[in-house]
């Protein structure tokens, strides 16, 4: 059982000790803890036996919360796949929107430490994996739309952006409805959004057959024989495939520390309204809302009003530095929150710690990082993220799917969640969402409490 409250029949004193280390909830039977307590009353008397059972909780409860390397892989895979699959998009809006190089290693750096830092504390906060990343959609928005304004009107309509997300996160309403949604059909969005991941398993096997079919025989033989180590060894095969896969010269990594660079915000109502409101909408409809189903499906349910307004706030003291939009991380996340990071849920917050710092040294190494993975092959990346998500892709699919009267909506949410449809800027997965909430608003079967209004 998990430690909430003293057992009645133990000392006053001993209650108070459950308390202080209430929130580590350390997993000792009932048994062993009134078998602590009773051999050392019967052996020394009342006060050693208090004494010794509080130390005794305390040694299990530092134990309960021991960092691990199935931690350390999965915390570092977090950071490897969302640097890699996104970091060129980034420098690539950075440099539409007339960055500098300074500029450019500003962004970087701040936004490696605005992830990092509020990845640090809002897992450790909440004692779960809170994982957050800039706004790859945004940035890819940014690419095709920052050429039109000056830098400065740019950053101007990033702070806009982040107002607009302090005022929704403030939202009780909007809140409410979002723990409304039945968690099978945040499942099948999940599953939805993984699936194109995974599927580049299969399709880089198309010119890498090799390779592929030797990250899957990895990923078997690992699934059976060494589970909490496999994130750790699939880095360590990437890594060698990365070298190995280079076919031009490589630029000479050195290390350089990175500095912050400040632009003074231009405030342009065309620029508010063509880049501040879109990347606003943008975030929170396809990264926020997919973050906070995640969270859900995995069966953790944050206070997500206070992680999204400090993430705001992170995002309005970002701004003028670079950070153009943070948000709660989906991909990522599901990594940290497998069944193969760790058996028990309440300790894979370690994994969230692990990318927190990750996040927070690949800021500080902006101009390395960024040679390292613009110089990383595709093909690697790919394999890598995919491999890393199968767990979580199979686990989904099996939630989404556990209950009968969902399964219809869960379906055409998981189908149009995995299709890559874009209307009116918004994404799949917000698309396959509605979807599959229409269709549980309109199944005769289920429970009156899925269709009553969501009260202010």
């Amino acid at each position: 059982m998990y430690i909430n409250k003293a057992p009645k029949t133990l000392p006053r004193s001993l209650e108070t000790a459950f308390l202080l280390d209430k929130g580590n909830r350390a997993k000792v039977t009932l048994h062993q803890l009134c078998a602590i307590a009773h051999n050392d009353i019967v052996a020394t008397g009342r006060y050693n036996a208090q004494f010794y059972f509080c130390k005794q909780v305390s040694g299990a409860m530092n134990h309960s919360n021991s960092l691990q390397l199935s931690h350390v892989a999965a915390g570092s895979a977090a950071v490897i796949v969302g640097y890699s699959s996104a970091v060129v998009i980034v420098i690539e809006a950075a440099r539409q929107a007339g960055a500098s190089e300074p500029q450019l290693i500003s962004w970087l750096l701040v936004l490696g430490l605005a992830m990092g830092l509020s990845t640090l504390f809002f897992s450790w906060r909440f004692k779960m994996p809170v994982i957050t990343a800039w706004s790859t959609p945004g940035a890819v928005f940014l690419i095709s739309t920052a050429g039109d304004f000056s830098l400065a009107e740019i950053t101007g309509a990033f702070l806009f952006a982040g107002i607009l997300s302090l005022v929704a996160a403030r939202s009780r309403l909007l809140m409410r409805g979002i723990e409304r949604i039945p968690p099978a059909l945040s499942a099948a969005m999940l599953a939805g959004i993984l699936l194109p991941y995974c599927l580049g398993v299969f399709t880089s096997a198309q010119n890498y057959p090799v390779l592929s079919i030797f990250f899957i025989l990895i990923y078997l033989l690992g699934s059976r024989w060494f589970p909490r180590y496999l994130m750790l060894v699939l880095l360590v095969v990437a890594a060698l495939a990365a070298v190995m896969l280079s076919e031009t010269e490589t630029t000479a990594l050195h290390f350089s520390l990175p500095s912050l660079e400040w632009v003074m915000p231009a405030f342009n109502s065309a620029a508010l309204i063509s880049i501040g409101v879109p990347l606003f909408l943008i975030t929170t409809l396809s990264q926020n809302l997919p973050g906070i189903s995640i969270q859900h499906s995995h069966g953790y349910k944050p206070d997500n009003r206070y992680i999204l307004t400090g993430i705001a706030l992170v995002q309005l003291f970002s701004a003028p530095f670079g950070g153009f939009m943070i948000n709660l991380a989906a991909i990522t996340a599901a990594i940290c929150m497998a069944e193969n990071v760790d058996e028990n849920p309440a300790k894979r917050y370690l994994a969230g710690i692990v990318a927190g710092v990750g996040y927070c040294l690949a800021g500080l190494f902006a101009v390395t990082i960024t040679l390292i993975f613009t110089q990383m092959p595709p093909v690697v990346t790919s394999l890598l993220a995919g491999i890393a998500l199968l767990s979580t892709l199979q686990s989904s699919l099996l939630r989404s799917l556990e209950d009968a009267p969902f399964r219809q909506g869960a379906l055409l949410t998981f189908l149009c969640s995995a299709s890559g449809l874009s209307l009116m800027g918004i994404s799949a997965p917000v698309w396959g969402l509605l979807a599959g909430m229409v269709t549980v608003w309109l199944h005769p079967r289920l429970h009156p409490q899925w269709k009553q209004p969501v009260e202010p």
